[in-house]
């Protein structure tokens, strides 16, 4: 028999607890409660174990240092799978492996894997606990570090229990940190079973199984099956001097903002503006009876990459990382407290792996991270923790394009949004492997997390144009547009400027002039007060390039066309009025 510090009077969690314990083996099971005096006792443990180490106590207080294994830095997508029982529900923007084949293989992997070490029960509520919006679900995991990150990024323990106990139900987490061999890797997600298994990576998003796995890949199949959207999108709340305030969620490929739009800072000139963050990476977005969307951040913390995080470029994330935080990769500096290039003081001494420093080597891997709970955000919003969530104004797309994209351009209608949100395309930078500058689609920013068949998600997407007349403006932004003496536009809290165009076209307090890819703002209606900016400059960040653009959409038919006959014929219709409209304007 195991030791167990308690159970449950749910009989179908104790009953899997039991069939997870007989395969792994463990010596004793433990059940979380999710206080501060638990998440301490883990963090001593840690510390005796050499799993954290503690940073300098009087610059970063209770701030810890993990080294994950080296072979173990990032998520693992080519070993990630959708096991739906047809392999087209999963669709070709994911691996599939049959649901039967892969339990099998997984049974052979966690068989035994926990003997020597404790199995831990982390019953969790993605979003508020009494919200209609949130879902549960139940973690087992044999990582006291899972345990620890679990307790800042959600809403774990004893409540959550007890709702699921009320609810009877809960999405199925087993994660196992196995021998960490990276031949023994594999992440799987069984949507027909909500069900999610990993093992042998202690790695975050493949091992924080409540953030992609749960949050986004099992999120979005519940979310198909019951008529709302799991999405990787930020949410933001913007009050304006006459204490409006407006709420946009919004979609960006990595490298290309997302953060800093999340905690973005007002510029000067627009004192008595406010921003605050209700969420910088995952919003469930509900529609009421009214046809009103409506969103929820699940988690409860960031878990976000360090490098480039400093108080000049982004304020409050570096602030909410100075004080009860678990850094993951960085460096060291000389006086032991972390860093990672993009800091902007300290000595770098140690790199991540607890070397001495060489030069010319990283100091930090460049996918570190930091973990923290989200009301350390000098701009967190209370709204965060609202039950029925925040009305969604707007939402916006984005990706980084150095000529092709204007700064902002609003969707002519819904189904035209979800072509432009289908269309995401970012260009590659040098963090990223393979070649710089070429354009990878990324539609919603959704292609490593959508838990089903992307032809199927972009018409459930288009279903709700016919469930509502009140639905959200769609726009789409790109801050990276260049000419030859670099980027145009300023970026960072500038870019409120472009915020401000958006909310007073979904006020109908401006108008816009209608091109073929959409409204693009009239001269002057970006405020530019204080910039040194001239008008031939916003000029070509407005510039639309017919011929470019018709290139533009021949690239998005091969991909369209990729997912068969099961994508969305409305989906075609919207890009054929585009070309048809770019092709008369060229002519013209």
């Amino acid at each position: 028999m195991f030791k167990q510090s308690m159970t449950t009077n749910n009989e179908l969690l104790n009953n899997w607890v039991k069939e997870v314990a007989s395969l792994t083996k463990p010596d004793s099971i433990y059940w979380c409660n999710g206080s501060n005096d638990e998440y301490q006792s883990f963090v001593e443990k840690m510390l005796e174990t050499g799993d954290l180490s503690k940073l300098n106590s009087e610059t970063f207080p209770n701030c810890y240092l993990h080294r994950s294994d080296q072979s173990d830095v990032a998520r693992v997508e080519h070993l990630t799978f959708i096991c739906s029982k047809e392999k087209d529900d999963a669709g070709p923007n994911n691996n599939w492996m049959d649901p039967q084949e892969a339990h099998e293989k997984l049974d052979n992997l966690f068989e035994g894997c926990m003997e020597g070490r404790t199995l831990y029960v982390i019953p969790y509520c993605m979003g508020p606990i009494d919200s209609k919006l949130s879902r549960c679900g139940v973690e087992i995991t044999d990582s006291p570090y899972v345990v620890a990150n679990m307790y800042l990024m959600t809403r774990m323990g004893t409540p959550a229990l007890k709702r699921i106990e009320d609810e009877n139900k809960f999405v199925k987490g087993i994660h196992s940190i196995g021998d960490l061999d990276p031949e023994k890797r594999f992440i799987m997600h069984f949507p027909e079973e909500e069900t999610i298994r990993s093992i042998g990576s202690g790695y975050g998003g493949n091992a924080l199984l409540g953030k992609k796995c749960h949050a986004l890949r099992i999120a979005s199949w519940q979310a198909l099956k019951e008529n709302w959207l799991a999405e990787h999108m930020l949410i933001v709340e913007i009050e304006n001097p006459s204490n409006e305030k407006f709420y946009v969620a919004a979609a960006f490929p990595s490298a290309c903002g997302k953060t800093n739009l999340a905690m973005l800072i007002p510029p000067e000139g627009y004192e008595g503006w406010t921003v605050k963050t209700i969420g910088d990476d995952i919003a469930w977005l509900n529609m009421d009876e009214n046809g009103q969307m409506w969103a929820i951040n699940p988690e409860a913390g960031y878990f976000g990459v360090v490098p480039g995080t400093n108080e000049e470029d982004n304020e409050n994330a570096y602030k909410a990382i100075q004080r009860d935080a678990i850094f993951t990769n960085v460096g060291l500096t000389d006086n032991n407290e972390p860093w990672w290039e993009g800091r902007l003081d300290g000595t770098p001494s140690i790199d991540w792996k607890g070397n001495q420093l060489e030069e010319g080597n990283h100091c930090a891997h460049p996918n570190s991270r930091f973990t923290v709970s989200a009301k350390n955000n000098p701009q967190y919003s209370e709204l965060a923790d609202s039950p029925s969530g925040v009305p969604i104004t707007a939402i916006v797309f984005g990706g980084r394009r150095s000529e092709l994209a204007p700064l902002v351009y609003e969707a002519k209608d819904w189904n035209h949004g979800v072509l432009v949100g289908a269309s995401v395309g970012s260009e590659t930078t040098a963090a990223a492997a393979g070649d710089i500058g070429i354009v990878r689609r990324d539609p919603m920013a959704m292609k490593p997390f959508c838990g089903y068949n992307f032809a199927d998600y972009f018409s459930h997407w288009l279903s709700f144009s016919e469930q509502s007349d009140n639905l959200p403006k769609i726009f789409h932004v790109n801050w990276f547009r260049k000419n030859e003496e670099g980027f145009i536009w300023p970026g960072f809290g500038e870019n409120l400027r472009v915020l401000d165009w958006i909310i007073k076209r979904c006020q109908k307090n401006v108008d816009a002039k209608e091109m073929p890819i959409g409204f693009l703002p009239n001269n002057n209606d970006i405020n530019t007060s204080g910039l040194n900016i001239s008008e031939e400059t916003m000029d070509e960040l407005f510039a639309i390039n017919p011929d470019q653009w018709l290139k533009e959409m021949d690239s998005i038919e091969d991909f369209f066309k990729e997912y068969g006959d099961r994508m969305p014929s409305q989906l075609f219709d919207e890009h054929k009025k585009v070309v048809d409209s770019l092709k008369e304007y060229s002519s013209d």
